[in-house]
């Protein structure tokens, strides 16, 4: 079983009930609903798919809400492209629709207050470049560098220019109002600039009644990168946004920047996703390129919590297959000696009894190596986040009755969320009880196997974990620790 986590981005190819299903039997643990396209009655259907799907495949699949944001893109083009040639003089204006090929309309009304003379503008993800040479009112003039064809909703990415949109746009809140509303249990924030950004769009979630929503903020801009550190302290955890990472600080940055913003994520205790054209090439192929291969692999080994796909899954030819094929490279990576190895990460530095009880069920399962599963009995889903981050050898099953904490726990690393119902008259024996059934109902564990089981006692009191103990299934035999 992998443990390393798959993203899917949903979209035309994948938002079918039936192919939904497949996708979570092929891997998929997180569904993704880009908010950068379709209206919301099209999101609230995929929402009602995955939720249908899931129940179907008997799994729980969270799914992650992300925003546009202050994206700028190209508006409509006549005949929906343009050829431009370099040394080519075009003007750039803000406008939804192209009125004459001398033009490039733009969604971003203050593109011209915000550039200057000299200013480099990207398109494309960076294939097409123009240098600005004059800006004249609302008309940004400027000269092709490298040329190539452009399309219709193509991105502009502007580096080293400060730009005045906030990080939550009127879009973005207006997304955000429908998302908390649909049930999401994720919110994603693009172009994050700085930690008010986070705290701007956790204050909307608690307006609503939505404070336990996590929020992740996407790491894509160089002001990110530099606030990394506060970011994370702030933040829920991150998406590392590979594509507009490369284009504003260049491809040969990207993976450094990777790897420290995986390992400062994970000294933190926070949710790590990484993202961006992890198997592009199987939009439209049957299978990899070695060096997409590799990626995905190393990013495992930098211990991602999860792996993201965008088109592979929202619009490609091969859905479910990419799906196949990324989850047969973790399992692969997984079952290496290397990835165990590289599995032992520093001790987190929080001062609380959850935190405690999980490194040393981590601990106890690595000792005793007959441990067929680490099993967490948990309200909030606190105790089995923690226990993810320890990386523990074992599966960690968390059994929540919360369904929201449930769905959400899918997301973390090494844990299989199953609901999980604490009665008011229960105690300590009546869980353990009842949890030996799932477990052998499931086909996790036989008589005679041994897991570690962290809980709250007494339970269903609120009371954070506070005791663990090493058991046998229909033995009896523990260890305490509270």
């Amino acid at each position: 079983m992998k443990k390393t986590k798959i993203v899917c981005t949903l979209g035309p190819a994948s938002r079918e009930v039936g192919v939904l299903e497949e996708l979570i039997n092929c891997g998929m643990d997180v569904a993704r609903l880009n908010f950068s396209h379709g209206s919301h009655e099209d999101h609230r259907e995929t929402y009602t798919n995955v939720r249908e799907a899931a129940r179907r495949a008997g799994r729980e699949i969270a799914v992650l809400q992300d925003l546009q944001g202050p994206k700028i893109r190209v508006g409509k083009l006549i005949g929906g492209a343009m050829q431009l040639e370099a040394g080519q003089s075009i003007a750039i204006v803000a406008g939804q629709e192209q009125t004459s090929r001398e033009v490039i309309p733009t969604t971003y009304e203050a593109l011209a207050r915000d550039v200057h003379a000299g200013d480099t503008v990207l398109m494309d993800d960076g294939l097409l470049r123009l240098r600005i040479e004059a800006i004249k009112g609302e008309r940004v003039e400027a000269r092709v560098e490298v040329g190539g064809t452009l399309k219709d909703r193509k991105g502009i990415n502007l580096p080293g220019v400060a730009v005045s949109a906030p990080s939550l746009t009127e879009k973005d809140l207006t997304d955000l109002d429908f998302g908390s509303s649909l049930g999401v249990d994720f919110l994603c924030l693009s172009f994050v600039r700085s930690v008010e950004d986070v705290e701007l769009a956790r204050a909307r979630l608690t307006k609503l009644g939505r404070s336990r929503v996590p929020v992740i903020a996407k790491i894509e801009k160089p002001q990110a990168v530099e606030a990394l550190g506060a970011i994370l302290d702030t933040a829920d955890g991150i998406m590392v946004a590979r594509g507009d990472l490369g284009v504003e600080l260049g491809p040969e940055k990207v993976p450094l920047i990777q790897k420290n913003c995986i390992e400062e994520a994970n000294r933190r205790g926070k949710l790590v996703i990484t993202a961006t054209q992890m198997l592009e090439s199987m939009v439209t192929s049957t299978f990899p390129t070695r060096a997409e291969a590799s990626d995905v692999a190393n990013a495992v080994l930098d211990q991602s919590d999860a792996l993201m796909l965008s088109a592979e899954t929202a619009t490609g030819k091969h859905p479910t297959l990419v799906v196949d094929t990324m989850r047969r490279i973790i399992e692969e990576v997984e079952a290496s000696e290397r990835f165990r190895k590289l599995a032992e990460l520093p001790p987190l530095d929080l001062g609380m009894t959850a935190n405690a009880i999980a490194s040393a069920a981590a601990s106890a399962s690595a000792t005793l190596k007959d441990v067929r599963a680490v099993v967490c009995v948990s309200t909030h889903g606190i105790a089995p986040t923690l226990l993810s981050d320890y990386r523990p050898v074992a599966p960690i099953l968390a059994l929540t009755h919360e369904i929201e904490h449930c769905r959400r726990l899918a997301a973390f690393w090494g844990v299989v969320p199953i609901p999980f119902d604490i009665e008011s008259d229960d105690t300590a024996e009546s869980v353990i009880e009842r949890v030996e059934r799932l477990l052998i109902d499931r086909g996790v564990a036989a008589v005679g196997d041994r897991v570690v089981l962290t809980m709250a006692v007494p339970p269903g009191t609120g009371l954070h974990t506070n005791t663990l103990k090493v058991h046998r299934i229909g033995g009896g035999g523990s260890t305490h620790s509270s």
